[in-house]
């Protein structure tokens, strides 16, 4: 098939890379580049990377709501357009350009968890399983018929950054399933019940409250990690809590009971992997060589 790949993060490009393993793609649209790291050079996002590296044309336009941006698209003659976490919304004359449209992967089981950060949220949420949904797009946010759904169990000490991956793979089979059996796939209308909205992470959440549930911290530090990463302040010094899990004792939210598992509002949580302030991730008791804790965490 003649394919047309619109993408932008690191999720996305195990999805381009099965996408040109078994069709044509005939284009990549991606963000442009940003400034990035010290010197804040434009740096081109992992797609427009990888897309570079197979030889494809690639494309980032700053919107595609321009009758120039559209008629450039439609020119393209493409059976289909895969859309993974581009970033632009598709005004409807892209949507219909394509012979079979704009299929969206989308990394939870619709209608739960629609929007932005649906792998940040299953987790912070503490469901019990996730997935893939290769959905027909229309006009709305994540609201159109999905084609295929895959599931899977979210592992008790699993964080975000693992999910991500786990998900971007199964997307990228995925889709391939689908397009080799487009024309038996049925649209299933997605049901009323059960929507739920990932709301873009802000960096306000992040803060570690020691009064919530020891579930909920730790739900909310595994959510969290790798990015942006969930924080308090040790000796005030900021702290990024990347790992963690459940832990036996109680006591004070924020008292450190020993090594490094703190009692929350109730129960404790243990950190397992930690960043201090301009070093790298490090396991716990790694970190905890020649740093003594304070009796209580802020």
């Amino acid at each position: 098939m003649r394919v047309v790949f619109m993408g932008t993060p690191d999720f996305s490009v195990p999805v381009l890379d099965a996408l040109h393993a078994a069709h044509e793609v005939v284009c990549v649209y991606c963000q442009p580049p940003r400034p990035a790291g010290r010197g804040k050079k434009d740096r081109p996002s992992p797609v427009q990377a990888r897309a570079e590296v197979l030889g494809l044309p690639v494309r980032h336009p700053v919107s595609l709501k321009g009758d120039e941006a559209q008629a450039e698209f439609a020119a393209l003659q493409a059976d289909v357009a895969v859309v993974v976490a581009y970033g632009l919304i598709l005004p409807q004359a892209v949507l219909d350009a394509p012979k079979h449209g704009c299929l969206n992967i989308h990394a939870s089981l619709l209608p739960r968890w629609r929007g932005a950060a649906p792998i940040h949220r299953a987790i912070m949420a503490g469901d019990a399983e996730t997935g893939i949904c290769i959905m027909q797009m229309e006009a709305g946010l994540d609201t159109g018929p999905v084609l295929l759904c895959e599931r899977t169990a979210i592992g008790a000490d699993e964080t975000t950054a693992e999910l991500h991956d786990r998900l971007s793979e199964m997307g990228a089979r995925a889709i391939v399933e689908a397009l080799g059996r487009l024309d038996a796939l049925v649209p299933v209308p997605q049901p009323d019940q059960g929507v739920t909205y990932a709301q873009k992470i802000d960096k306000a959440e992040a803060r570690v409250d020691w009064t919530r549930p020891a579930a909920e911290v730790d739900r909310l530090i595994r959510g969290l990690s790798s990015f942006p990463g969930a924080w308090c302040e040790i000796g005030g010094e900021r702290v990024k809590l990347l790992r963690s899990r459940l832990a036996g004792g109680a006591g004070q939210p924020g008292q450190v009971l020993s090594g490094f598992i703190v009692a929350c509002g109730s129960g404790a949580v243990e950190i397992v992997e930690a960043q201090r302030e301009g070093k790298r991730p490090m396991p716990a008791r790694d970190l905890l060589l020649g740093w003594d804790l304070p009796d209580h965490l802020s």
